[in-house]
């Protein structure tokens, strides 16, 4: 990676590309950003528009349309390709995308391989877990340099609604949502504290209240689906603050999608992440029953992944 210039490409343009690279520049976090997308006129348009921004901002940028040669250069490579019209909005399901971004996926790992790019490619497209596979065999990447945002977004909305519920900001809460960035993630509530205190030290008659906050954390996405039909605010956030991270070499604990051994896939689960990286993963310490729902998200991800084939 580079040490004086901050080099990132966003690959796809759509809500959640643009409003990444809407922020990343805002923000002044890079400074050579590669757009890149199929669609040349809406590429183009994202380009000159975010030029037109740049004389009231203290900062430059300098943006580069479809070139895919750049991207050897970048320290990060962003995937937010996809196509929202396959989800039905009556029941989104994030693998209804899979045939149709595996066979994008193909594509483009092929043009990435070919750049030299050597190095982080973060993983935003859905089902995420599973095109982190797919990217990590298609790219050659080794498996720590593949990191998916995964339930960086879902463990979020858990932090909201438990912060709405006892009243204080979502920094106050910790805790993580793992496994699948889908319908088999749980929370894994013996690791969650609220005022540095365990949940389940906090009231004793909080069983229902959590079984609700569990499935709010769980659907969120569809909630706010359902409102606009697709999501980008909360998933930009937690791209860029994944990418400053890397870009710092930060060393910070995260829930992002990486490859956990024992169970043979990508899932989320806690690790540290860095220049290089996945540097550590975490162990966190789990019931028997947060276990058992770990291991079954992790086969639901392989049944979705090897059934779509």
């Amino acid at each position: 990676m580079s040490e004086m210039t901050r080099r990132v490409a966003i690959i796809g343009m759509g809500n959640v590309g643009a409003a990444v690279a809407h922020q990343l520049i805002i923000e002044g976090k890079v400074d050579d950003l590669v757009l890149i997308d199929k669609n040349e006129n809406k590429v183009r348009a994202d380009a000159i528009d975010f030029e037109d921004a740049l004389t009231h901002l203290p900062f430059h940028v300098n943006i580069i349309v479809n070139d895919y040669e750049r991207l050897g250069e970048m320290d990060v490579i962003i995937s937010t390709l996809g196509n929202m019209k396959l989800i039905d909005p009556q029941r989104p399901d994030r693998f209804a995308e899979l045939r149709h971004n595996k066979e994008e996926v193909a594509k483009v790992s092929e043009k990435i391989k070919r750049s030299g790019f050597k190095g982080i490619l973060v993983v935003v497209t859905n089902p995420c877990d599973a095109i982190c596979m797919l990217y990590q065999e298609g790219t050659g990447l080794s498996k720590e340099r593949v990191i998916g945002t995964g339930t960086l977004l879902d463990s979020a909305r858990l932090h909201r609604s438990l912060g709405k519920f006892f009243k204080v900001h979502p920094k106050s809460v910790q805790g993580y949502s793992l496994g699948e960035h889908g319908d088999s993630q749980f929370v894994a509530w013996s690791n969650v504290s609220v005022f540095d205190r365990n949940i389940y030290d906090l009231s004793e008659e909080m069983a229902a209240d959590l079984e609700a906050i569990e499935e709010e954390t769980r659907q969120g996405g569809h909630t706010v689906f359902f409102g606009k039909h697709y999501t980008n605010y909360g998933i930009s956030a937690a791209v860029v603050r994944l990418v400053l991270i890397i870009l710092s070499d930060a060393h910070e604990e995260l829930p992002v999608s990486n490859y956990r051994e024992e169970y043979g896939t990508y899932l989320s689960y806690p690790a540290i992440v860095g220049r290089q990286g996945i540097i550590k993963q975490c162990q966190l310490k789990l019931t028997d029953e947060e276990l058992e729902k770990l291991k079954r998200s992790a086969e639901t991800i392989l049944a979705k992944a090897n059934y779509s084939e």
